[in-house]
């Protein structure tokens, strides 16, 4: 696996650790009312930490390790890319067709937007790992049963996937923007680069996004009309778009090369 010898710590770990405290300084500063509505909830004069929030903290903790880890700008500036309109574009087909809003009615806020590539970088972290840690555990292994083994796995865990997502966004069929993204969530799936990596990818995916969406569900910063805390879909969700997002970036890749080839 490329970068196996790399340290942890690099010298873009210290730029991208030094980016993601001033992103969330100027999220802070610009919405400085948002930041003190939260703050209000402590009691600072008493036993603050009974009061502070913790599985935003653990997240908080668990994403800027993980971001740090064997970064490399040359790569990482394309997932922060990719995650940042991405995350523009999943934020503005839910809200404009209210499958969630948010307590601030903004559709889409603004200071939510940057959460997704640096939640990106820390899924392709998570998915290196959990490759690397496959890669380990089958060396003794036939390399064809593998293979075949994320394939069925592949089309099964899609497939659900899809069937879940008519379900869920079925009362805004009526919207163009969710015809989009139906078709592009059948596309990808129908064109597979790679069955393990997108399996893993969707695993890290949806396993950093039951974390995120369970935070901001019971801190009802945003809310689905369903009114689950979360939705099962939701979670999965954050899978697909993880997919999505690193399939962006291949096809950005494979255009740049062909750029610079001429």
């Amino acid at each position: 696996m490329k970068n196996e010898k790399q340290p942890l710590w690099t010298r873009d770990s210290s730029v991208l650790l030094g980016g993601f405290f001033v992103i969330i300084f100027l999220i802070a500063y610009i919405w400085w009312p948002l930041a003190e509505e939260a703050l209000a909830y402590v009691d600072w004069s008493g036993a603050w930490w009974l009061y502070m929030d913790w599985l935003l903290f653990g997240i908080f903790l668990f994403m800027s390790i993980t971001i740090v880890a064997r970064a490399d700008l040359r790569t990482d500036v394309l997932i922060v890319f990719v995650g940042m309109c991405g995350g523009l574009a999943i934020e503005s087909w839910g809200t404009q067709t209210n499958l969630w809003h948010y307590y601030t009615a903004e559709r889409p806020p603004l200071w939510i937007i940057p959460a997704w590539p640096i939640a990106n970088l820390s899924i392709d972290r998570i998915t290196r790992l959990l490759n690397w840690a496959i890669e380990q555990a089958s060396r003794k292994s036939k390399p064809a049963i593998l293979h075949f083994l994320f394939f069925a796995v592949y089309w099964i865990t899609f497939a659900c996937f899809l069937i879940l997502m008519l379900v869920f966004v079925s009362p805004t069929f009526d919207k163009s923007y969710t015809w989009l993204s139906l078709m592009l969530c059948v596309l990808l799936i129908l064109t597979p680069t790679d069955h393990r990596f997108a399996v893993l990818t969707f695993i890290a995916g949806a396993g950093l996004g039951y974390f995120l969406e369970l935070w901001g569900t019971t801190r009802e910063c945003w809310t689905y009309y369903t009114n689950e805390t979360p939705p099962f879909f939701a979670v999965l969700a954050h899978g697909m778009a993880a997919v999505a997002f690193w399939r962006a970036g291949l096809l950005m890749k494979m255009i740049w090369e062909r750029v610079r080839r001429r």
